[in-house]
């Protein structure tokens, strides 16, 4: 019987025929944190006593969920982390260098990786063929110990998608339909291995995202083969070495297996205040809105700055609507300057923040009022999350924020010119 993507991996990293079930214990790759779920980690490692770090080059601090730093607790944490990696020679990466899954995935994910962080969208990674995942504390500071940790390896569903997406319809909307489809645990503890002809003409960009999300329906991992695509951005990003082909096997065994044909589906919204309450735009349009947000782990990427600046290019927000734009890198940015989009955002009337995660948690730069409501192309939605419980969160894509900027309403891009 053949393998699965996931059963490939640990078996390579555990060195057993690690199978659907199996237990193994495996290499890691790349152990990280950030400046939210840092302190804990750090302070649980300390606890262990063990010393030193398996791998200090193996091991990240990311400093961008509160970036620049709101207040005085958060500043001390910032404080103790960068003690911690002066302390250990691992690696640090400082405000305004971006978020940690896109800097994983600009500087660190190859195909084939074992890596583990704690905070849930380490799962983005996948996009590029890594098995990625989400840990608590506890695990990850014994990652950091040992260089090593346990895994049950996970059944496999085979999301396979064909088709054309229409214009203005992106992989935002497909994940989004996939999240309902599935709801909101419907894939516990799973792996979702992306396939077919729409998934072969994704970018990494849109992979990325697509990834992203997988975790918003309880998965494991997200995850896609690597191929010709893929050696291009490795090699882009100056790890061409990096690139190896890894693919299922043609007789791997799944749990399940959902076939979606991408020609059918329409821009799509997540309802307050769960990710899998999603409808068409079409059913929400005229809905008012008092915010949007257009960045995040899940869609601040150049290509998507690129299509909400083609739909906002010489046009005005809405004067009741706050833009706020924010790039998941210091890369991204400085690439969106050089071509122009920031300029056109900012044109437009957008606010445009430093790159790292911005209004996505609540923490500053973007808190709704009471009563609001905010469109996102954020991961999430939960009542509160953006920092206030008295306010809504919608998720939607890029293009579907652009456009319901213009409008001060919830708006098909497909109808803006």
């Amino acid at each position: 019987m053949g393998k699965t993507l996931s059963e490939k991996i640990l078996s390579e990293k555990s060195g057993t025929d690690a199978r659907t079930g199996d237990i193994v214990i495996a290499q890691v790759d790349l152990a990280f944190v950030q400046d939210t779920t840092g302190p804990l980690t750090i302070r649980q490692f300390k606890e262990v006593k063990h010393g030193r770090l398996a791998n200090p080059k193996q091991t990240a601090i990311f400093l961008d969920h509160a970036i620049p730093s709101p207040n005085r607790q958060l500043s001390n944490d910032h404080k103790f982390l960068r003690s911690f990696a002066d302390e250990t020679e691992c690696l640090i990466f400082e405000g305004g260098s971006g978020i940690c899954h896109q800097l994983v995935a600009e500087m660190f994910a190859n195909p084939g990786d074992i890596i583990v962080g704690a905070d849930s969208h380490t799962v983005t990674a996948g996009g590029l063929g890594a098995f990625a995942t989400g840990m608590g504390s506890s695990d990850i500071a014994v990652a950091l110990a040992l260089g090593r940790t346990w895994f049950k390896v996970p059944e496999t569903f085979k999301i396979s998608v064909s088709g054309r997406l229409q214009k203005r319809v992106g992989v935002k909307d497909l994940v989004l339909h996939l999240i309902g489809a599935l709801g909101a645990d419907g894939a516990t503890y799973k792996a979702l291995e992306f396939s077919g002809d729409t998934v072969a003409r994704m970018s990494i960009s849109e992979r990325l995202t697509v990834a992203n999300m997988a975790v918003e329906a309880g998965a494991k991992v997200g995850i896609f083969p690597s191929d010709n695509v893929t050696r291009r951005y490795l090699a882009a990003q100056g790890r061409g070495n990096k690139y190896r082909a890894l693919q299922p096997d043609a007789d791997a065994n799944y749990e399940r297996t959902m076939l979606i044909n991408a020609s059918e589906l329409e821009p799509m919204l997540a309802m307050p205040h769960t990710v899998d309450n999603v409808a068409p735009v079409s059913m929400l349009t005229g809905t008012k809105i008092d915010q949007v947000f257009i960045g995040t782990c899940t869609n601040g990427r150049l290509e998507d700055l690129a299509i909400a600046a083609s739909i906002l290019r010489r046009k005005k927000r809405h004067p009741s609507v706050r833009l706020i734009v924010a790039p998941a890198s210091q890369q991204v940015l400085t690439k969106a300057m050089k071509i122009g989009y920031i300029q056109v955002l900012a044109a437009a009337g957008a606010m445009i923040l430093p790159p790292g995660c911005a209004a996505c948690l609540g923490l500053h730069q973007g808190i709704p009022g009471d009563n609001e409501v905010c469109l996102s192309t954020a991961n999430r939605n939960f009542k509160g999350r953006m920092g206030n419980p008295e306010a809504s969160i919608y998720l939607a894509s890029p293009a579907t924020a652009a456009a319901s900027a213009l409008t001060g309403e919830i708006t098909d891009p497909r109808k803006v010119s």
